[in-house]
Protein backbone atom coordinates (compact mmCIF):
# COMPACT_ATOMS: atom_id res chain seq x y z
CA UNK A 1 0.00 0.00 0.00
CA UNK A 2 1.12 3.60 -0.87
CA UNK A 3 1.55 5.86 2.38
CA UNK A 4 -0.83 8.99 2.33
CA UNK A 5 0.42 12.19 3.30
CA UNK A 6 -1.47 14.05 5.85
CA UNK A 7 -3.88 16.28 4.36
CA UNK A 8 -2.55 20.28 5.06
CA UNK A 9 -4.61 22.35 7.85
CA UNK A 10 -6.70 24.61 5.85
CA UNK A 11 -6.80 27.85 7.13
CA UNK A 12 -9.97 30.23 5.70
CA UNK A 13 -7.85 33.34 6.54
CA UNK A 14 -4.81 32.09 5.00
CA UNK A 15 -6.04 31.21 1.61
CA UNK A 16 -8.55 34.30 1.15
CA UNK A 17 -6.84 36.86 -1.71
CA UNK A 18 -7.34 40.40 -0.83
CA UNK A 19 -10.48 41.69 -2.73
CA UNK A 20 -10.03 43.02 -6.20
CA UNK A 21 -11.55 46.29 -5.37
CA UNK A 22 -8.51 46.96 -2.37
CA UNK A 23 -4.96 47.00 -3.79
CA UNK A 24 -2.01 47.03 -0.66
CA UNK A 25 0.63 49.40 -1.71
CA UNK A 26 3.80 48.89 0.51
CA UNK A 27 6.22 52.56 -0.25
CA UNK A 28 9.78 52.77 1.07
CA UNK A 29 10.05 56.58 2.78
CA UNK A 30 11.93 57.98 0.08
CA UNK A 31 9.69 57.14 -2.21
CA UNK A 32 7.21 59.40 -0.67
CA UNK A 33 9.98 62.25 0.49
CA UNK A 34 11.96 62.68 -2.59
CA UNK A 35 9.06 63.97 -4.97
CA UNK A 36 7.71 65.89 -2.12
CA UNK A 37 11.58 67.93 -1.25
CA UNK A 38 11.82 68.13 -5.47
CA UNK A 39 8.17 69.86 -5.59
CA UNK A 40 9.59 72.40 -2.47
CA UNK A 41 12.22 73.30 -3.89
CA UNK A 42 11.01 73.62 -7.65
CA UNK A 43 8.11 75.54 -5.88
CA UNK A 44 10.51 77.97 -3.50
CA UNK A 45 12.41 78.54 -7.24
CA UNK A 46 9.21 79.82 -8.91
CA UNK A 47 8.21 81.90 -6.24
CA UNK A 48 11.68 83.36 -5.98
CA UNK A 49 12.28 84.61 -9.07
CA UNK A 50 13.63 88.44 -8.63
CA UNK A 51 16.92 86.54 -6.88
CA UNK A 52 18.06 85.07 -10.17
CA UNK A 53 21.08 86.13 -11.76
CA UNK A 54 22.35 85.71 -15.50
CA UNK A 55 25.46 84.06 -16.36
CA UNK A 56 27.88 86.89 -17.77
CA UNK A 57 30.13 84.05 -19.24
CA UNK A 58 29.47 80.95 -21.12
CA UNK A 59 29.21 77.63 -18.84
CA UNK A 60 32.03 75.34 -19.52
CA UNK A 61 29.33 72.50 -20.03
CA UNK A 62 28.23 74.20 -22.54
CA UNK A 63 31.65 74.65 -23.94
CA UNK A 64 32.47 71.06 -23.56
CA UNK A 65 30.03 69.91 -25.38
CA UNK A 66 30.49 72.02 -27.91
CA UNK A 67 33.76 70.38 -28.87
CA UNK A 68 32.49 67.71 -28.39
CA UNK A 69 30.11 67.72 -31.27
CA UNK A 70 32.59 69.48 -33.55
CA UNK A 71 34.86 66.71 -32.67
CA UNK A 72 32.32 63.67 -33.22
CA UNK A 73 30.96 65.53 -37.05
CA UNK A 74 34.54 65.77 -38.45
Amino acid sequence: MASRRPAAPRHPAASRRPAADRAEIRLPWWAVALPVVAFGALLIMIMSPGQAQAATADPALGQLIERTLRLLSH
